[in-house]
């Protein structure tokens, strides 16, 4: 996403393939985008990073979403229509340039039609090998199970992260009871744990990052001594602070795979890198002693953002 949208300016495509390249040739297989980043400009990225990358598709799971639109107020909505459905998943072959999608996800689970209609559609997908697997995002536990009652769902994306709990009391045992996989995004908390933001100020102006509550001042300042307790931490073990938020959530599970973003090799090695990380229990214990969940200030997103998120 921050490749083509969201955080601040995206102005070099070439160091985005690179780095996608870069994701390749380490053995990351999984590449994640999705229709309503830039308009469909950063599936049109990935789509060519792939093709140029000269590694066998087969090797690649590529996963992107359907399903947010927003508002003419900017408000975030939600659409799950079975004709949507399909008419989005063609339009992402296009802009991909791809035969069919490994991993397709309803992005948002839309109010006001039922899920069992959106998942038909994906699972006539599936039959017509289009997409390979379906997945769901932002999901409460009932819509899980809805969907996979339909069709299987084969994955859930959510946001978790030491900052964002919320998947672990009933989402997270609902997925593990069903089989289905855990995709975290933001398992960074948006760039926050890494200590690399130490202002508002470090933002671009067109940074989504400074509408978000925990961005905002006052809870801010509250955020970074959470940040400073992991960095703390960190130095102890030879890593960074964002390697060790990282190597927490892949502690989580077998499960558990989390896509941090970054449009940058540097970042990407510093992530890559994190998977070599072993904690203990103890480990474990000291990082989540050291950035509970109660001390975050904030709700992730302002109203505008939250209305079609965990249904």
């Amino acid at each position: 996403m921050g490749m083509s949208a969201a955080y601040g300016v995206q102005d070099n495509d070439t160091e985005s393939v690179a780095t996608i390249h870069r994701a390749l040739e380490l053995g990351v297989t999984l590449l994640d985008t999705a229709n309503v980043y830039a308009a469909g400009v950063n599936e049109e990225l990935v789509g060519r990073a792939i093709r140029e990358s000269g590694v066998n598709r087969d090797d690649i799971v590529l996963a992107t979403k359907f399903g947010i639109y927003w508002d003419d107020d900017g408000a975030m909505g939600a659409k799950g229509g079975a004709a949507y459905v399909k008419e989005s998943c063609e339009a992402s072959l296009r802009r991909l340039g791809l035969d069919h999608i490994d991993l397709y996800y309803q992005h948002r689970v839309d109010p006001d039609t039922p899920v069992e209609e959106t998942w038909g559609a994906l699972a006539e997908l599936v039959a017509e090998g289009k997409i390979r697997y379906a997945g769901i995002s932002e999901a409460g536990a009932e819509s899980i199970r809805r969907a996979h009652a339909v069709h299987p769902v084969t994955a859930l994306q959510s946001e978790w992260s030491l900052w964002t709990r919320g998947i672990e009391d009933e989402v997270l045992p609902t997925c593990r009871e069903l089989g289905i996989g855990i995709v975290p995004f933001s398992p960074l908390g948006r760039g926050f744990l890494t200590g690399q933001v130490t202002s508002v100020r470090d933002l671009p102006e067109n940074d989504m990052r400074r509408n978000l509550p925990r961005f905002a001042e006052g809870n801010f300042d509250r955020n970074l001594a959470i940040v400073e307790a992991l960095r703390a931490l960190a130095e102890e073990k030879g890593v960074t602070a964002g390697q060790l938020a990282l190597a927490w959530v892949q502690h989580q599970g077998g499960d558990v795979v989390p896509i941090p973003g970054t449009k940058r090799r540097k970042y990407l090695e510093e992530n890559v890198a994190s998977v070599d990380i072993e904690l203990s229990e103890s480990d474990i214990k000291a990082i989540e002693d050291a950035a509970p969940a109660s001390a975050v200030a904030g709700a992730r997103y302002p109203e505008s953002l939250s209305r079609a998120a965990g249904k």
